[in-house]
């Protein structure tokens, strides 16, 4: 029989590509989304197309018509989450961040804890935000840091916790900075380099803790098959750089020079407390996917960037 997944976030740069694997998989797949007509244009042949949308504690009140489609489903794979980097971090941007994770985490597991046969496993995206700016090396057993995105990411992933309370396994993945070449934070680099004004971010000292978006693919459907991951799963490159070593190597894959230097100022300028997120990094490591037999297809930056950029 064909397992039923419910995925939430299936229009973002990930759900996009999670799906059509999940697809090719020979899994059925239940999209919950806030914008249905958007949700079939962009993932054509799903299971079925269900209205989602927790905004507020105001919709966590009473029961949902989409509740029902959790009933015998083997997974969740809830992606859903306000933007971060889309505009300038005001007060009510940041309570938008911290709300949308909130709300849309718990409204899905108290709806599990509602109905009789539960799913397997409930695996929710995370952030390596987590560990904060550190130059030391951490992984899934090091503690949090501190700042804004560190109470985020430590608040939803508290709020998914939850379900193992219900006997429901749990994987809250840890993305790094994911490296697609239409979507997300590469694109955003590349613009300077094509005008050959490409260079580092602030000091370039911080760590860059990237990941090719197949291997971020990949290690969901690894959490999804694998009955003894449980818990926080970094999804990382082995092989973290620095910002600095990050342009040259990009302007290397490019043939562009990379020379100049945008300092912290101007960012901060720009971004306001959002630059942070650019400014800051740590050393992060995938032990969790390492010891549980992981494969990455993309461990060297060069060739995860070559990849991207040449095919």
């Amino acid at each position: 029989m064909r397992k039923k997944v419910i995925l939430t976030g299936s229009t973002g740069l990930i759900g996009k590509k999670l799906f059509l694997k999940l697809k090719e998989k020979e899994y059925d797949v239940i999209i919950f989304s806030r914008n249905l007509d958007r949700a079939k244009r962009i993932n054509f042949g799903a299971k079925d197309y269900v209205h989602w949308d927790v905004k507020s504690a105001n919709d966590l009140k009473g029961k949902h018509d989409w509740e029902k489609q959790l009933e015998e489903v083997h997974a969740i794979i809830h992606l859903a989450g306000e933007n971060i980097m889309a505009k300038r971090w005001t007060s009510g941007h940041k309570k938008k961040i911290l709300e949308s994770r909130i709300y849309g985490t718990r409204s899905l597991v108290d709806a599990v804890s509602n109905i009789q046969n539960k799913p397997k496993v409930f695996i929710c995206a995370s952030a390596v935000g987590y560990y904060g700016n550190s130059e030391n090396e951490v992984d899934e057993n090091s503690p949090s840091g501190n700042g804004f995105l560190v109470e985020v990411v430590k608040k939803w992933e508290e709020e998914a916790a939850k379900i193992e309370d219900l006997n429901v396994r749990r994987v809250s993945i840890r993305l790094g900075i994911v490296l697609d070449k239409n979507e997300g934070a590469l694109p955003k680099l590349l613009l300077p380099f094509k005008l050959f004004m490409g260079g580092y971010l602030g000091s370039g000292k911080q760590w860059f803790p990237w990941i090719h978006i197949e291997d971020v693919v990949n290690i969901f459907l690894f959490a999804l098959e694998n009955n003894q991951i449980a818990g926080a799963l970094n999804a990382v490159s082995p092989n973290p750089v620095r910002m600095k070593e990050f342009c040259k190597i990009l302007g290397k894959v490019m043939n562009r020079p990379s020379y100049l230097n945008v300092p912290a100022f101007a960012i901060k300028a720009v971004l306001g407390e959002a630059a942070n997120s650019i400014l800051e990094g740590a050393k992060v490591i995938p032990l969790k996917a390492f010891s549980n037999g992981y494969k990455f297809s993309f461990d060297k930056l060069e060739d995860a960037l070559r990849n991207i950029l040449e095919n």
